[in-house]
C-alpha cells in the first residue's frame, strides 16, 4: 500500500486547529477531455530545457491504485510511477490529459523495485503510523541524488509530463536525523532541479511551511486537507504566480470546502483515503 500524509502548515497553526479537526480520518498519502490542459500538446513530455508549465485553475484527478480509470474528465492525472506503464501515459495523452508521476522522494518504501539499492545509513525512523516505511537522511544528497535521478529517468522514459515528489517535510517530523529547515530547502531544491533537468514539471508536496521560499523552484503545489485545516490561504502564493494548487479533501463535503477553495483559485477534489478512481469536484 501507499502512504498519505496530512498537510503540515506550521506547528503553531496545526496546534491551534487540531481540536476542531479531531476525529476526522487520517489520510495515508501524506489522481472524451474536459478542456485542454494548456495551450501546448500533451502528446509528449517536454524537452530538458523546456518543461510543461501548468496554469492555475486546471482540474485534476489523483489515483494511486491500479488500473487507472482513464475516462475521468480532468486536465491533469497524478498516478503512481511504478504501477503504470508508458501505454497508460500515452492513452491519457491521446485523451488530451497531462500526466504526473507519483514518486516517494523523502522516505523509503520496502516494496519499491529499487528498495534494495538504498544504503542502510540513509534509513531513519519509521513514519508515524506506517512502520514499514522509513524516513531518509535528506542531507545525504551524495547518496540520494543518483537514486532519485534513476526514478525520474523512468518517469521521463514513460512519457510523464511532471512529478509529484512525496514526503518533502522530513525536518518537521521525528526522522531520527537532526534535520533543520535549511536541510529541507536544499533537498527540495535538489529534487526540483533533477526534475527540470529531465524536462519534468515538479510539484511541491507537504513542505508548505516553506512555500514562499520554494515557489520559484516549483511549478505547482499538491496538498491534502487544506480546507479541513482552514489553511488554504497560505497556498495562494502559487496561484498568485499563475501556478496551480491541487488539493484533496477526505472528510469535508464539497458543499463545505468548495466555498473555501474556489474563491482562492485552488483546484480541489474530494477523494477516498485509498486514492482510488472515485472523486467529487466543485
Amino acid at each position: 500500500m501507499k502512504r498519505m500524509r496530512a498537510l503540515m502548515i506550521t506547528a503553531a497553526l496545526l496546534g491551534a486547529m487540531l481540536t476542531a479537526c479531531a476525529g476526522g480520518p487520517v489520510p495515508r498519502h501524506a489522481s472524451a477531455a474536459s478542456r485542454s490542459a494548456d495551450s501546448g500538446s500533451a502528446a509528449s513530455a517536454a524537452s530538458a530545457d523546456s518543461w510543461w508549465r501548468p496554469r492555475a485553475g486546471l482540474t485534476w484527478q489523483w489515483q494511486l491504485t491500479a488500473p487507472v480509470d482513464t475516462s475521468v474528465r480532468a486536465d491533469v492525472y497524478d498516478i503512481d510511477a511504478d504501477d503504470n506503464a508508458a501505454s497508460v501515459v500515452a492513452a491519457l495523452h491521446r485523451a488530451g490529459r497531462r500526466v504526473v508521476c507519483y514518486v516517494n522522494a523523502g522516505s523509503w518504501e520496502p516494496y519499491r523495485p529499487d528498495a534494495g539499492k538504498y544504503p542502510k545509513e540513509l534509513l531513519g525512523k519509521p513514519l508515524d503510523g506506517w512502520p514499514d516505511e522509513r524516513w531518509l537522511d535528506i542531507r545525504r544528497l551524495d547518496l540520494l541524488t543518483p537514486l532519485l535521478s534513476r526514478r525520474l529517468d523512468e518517469c521521463r522514459a514513460k512519457g510523464f509530463d511532471g512529478v509529484e515528489p512525496d514526503n518533502m517535510d522530513g525536518y518537521e517530523n521525528d526522522t531520527g536525523f537532526p534535520l533543520v529547515a535549511a536541510d529541507q530547502l536544499a533537498f527540495d531544491r535538489a529534487v526540483a532541479r533533477l526534475a527540470h533537468e529531465r524536462g519534468l514539471a515538479v510539484g511541491l508536496k507537504n513542505d508548505f511551511d516553506q512555500v514562499a521560499a520554494l515557489r520559484p523552484d516549483f511549478d505547482y503545489g499538491v496538498d491534502e486537507q487544506c480546507a479541513e485545516l482552514r489553511a488554504c490561504a497560505v497556498l495562494t502564493v502559487f496561484v498568485k504566480a499563475g501556478k496551480p494548487v491541487f488539493d484533496a479533501e477526505y472528510s469535508v463535503p464539497t458543499s463545505a470546502f468548495c466555498a473555501q477553495t474556489r474563491p482562492l483559485g485552488i483546484s480541489a477534489i474530494r477523494k477516498h483515503l485509498e486514492l482510488d478512481a472515485w472523486r467529487q469536484t466543485c
